[in-house]
């Protein structure tokens, strides 16, 4: 399948979005030519600040700068982001929901030369928990361009998670996106009784353990949760209605992640098998290949194989 990197879809959405609206500016962590955020000071450096190895400062300085009409966006490793600049995150933006767009680069397991400080399992979890913040992780990149496009439109902090490596394409590159809204990726080639609920890189390995079912007779239906806050309860219903079977696949812990709070939103509503996939209560480690992690950290294709054969036992 076609592969694009998620960061520069990130830049590039920055730029032609600047292009259009002149309130948006960037501020940078000293990490723009990772995080992919350089292109934006190429084209717009009156309206990009670089705050150096200052994250507290950069986003207390947003918060500032949204006070004041702009809309500010902040980038630095997803690690960092909950991380560092926790407090400041929650006291100046998440509690006067002042309209910051947070981007966390680097996310999950992906920055597998850097080792377990630099790799963040639990960013999104964290994130999740603060009141006031929506959380976005996306699949792959022509869903970072469309996520930076409504975001702008979105009054309020939001946290986007920004995986460093290319992903495979899943969603068009055409069409709208709505935060809430679980879209629908692999139907398994027939009424499908289990479903797979997957975010960010956990999609594409949702889809390959589907294809290998549905050889063997069993139709599995993957979805695509790419808001991990807010969940609809709605949404969550619409998808398993009659399935006999549920799985979640994340790229995180499991404690505060994606599959408890599923779990916990459907908990006596669907009489349905559950399974998680997602990293143990451990941190990460380095390794030469990203798919080295994934698949020490049991997020592999083959995981996610062996939770749906679980389930429907």
């Amino acid at each position: 399948m076609e592969k694009l990197s998620l960061r520069t879809a990130y830049g590039q959405a920055l730029v032609a979005e600047g292009k259009e609206n002149k309130n948006i500016v960037v501020l940078e962590a000293d990490l723009g030519k990772s995080t992919m955020s350089s292109l934006f000071k190429e084209a717009y450096p009156d309206r990009y600040f670089e705050m150096g190895i200052a994250e507290q400062d950069m986003n207390s300085t947003a918060a500032g700068l949204a006070l004041a009409g702009k809309i500010p966006f902040t980038g630095t490793f997803a690690v960092f982001v909950s991380g560092r600049a926790y407090d400041q995150i929650r006291c100046s933006i998440a509690i006067p929901k002042a309209n910051v767009k947070i981007c966390g680069s680097s996310c999950g397991l992906s920055d597998f030369g850097d080792g377990k400080t630099h790799q963040s399992v639990e960013d999104a979890n964290i994130i999740r928990a603060m009141p006031n913040m929506t959380v976005l992780n996306p699949c792959d990149a022509h869903e970072v361009t469309k996520m930076v496009k409504v975001i702008l439109s979105y009054q309020g902090p939001v946290y986007i998670r920004i995986n460093r490596n290319d992903l495979p394409v899943f969603t068009p590159a055409q069409g709208e996106y709505e935060i809430g809204k679980i879209y629908p990726i692999f139907d398994g080639g027939g009424k499908a009784d289990v479903l797979i609920f997957a975010t960010g890189v956990m999609v594409g390995k949702s889809v390959e353990a589907a294809e290998k079912l549905q050889k063997e007779g069993v139709p599995v239906q993957v979805v695509n949760v790419s808001t991990l806050k807010p969940l609809r309860e709605e949404e969550l219903l619409k998808y398993t209605a009659g399935k006999r079977a549920i799985i979640t696949a994340e790229e995180a812990v499991k404690t505060g992640g994606l599959g408890q709070a599923i779990a916990a939103a459907l908990i006596g509503k669907v009489p349905a098998a559950f399974e998680q996939v997602a990293i143990d209560d451990v941190f990460g480690t380095s390794a030469h290949a990203y798919e080295e992690l994934l698949e020490r950290y049991g997020l592999s294709a083959e995981q996610v194989y062996r939770a749906v054969k679980r389930a429907i036992k």
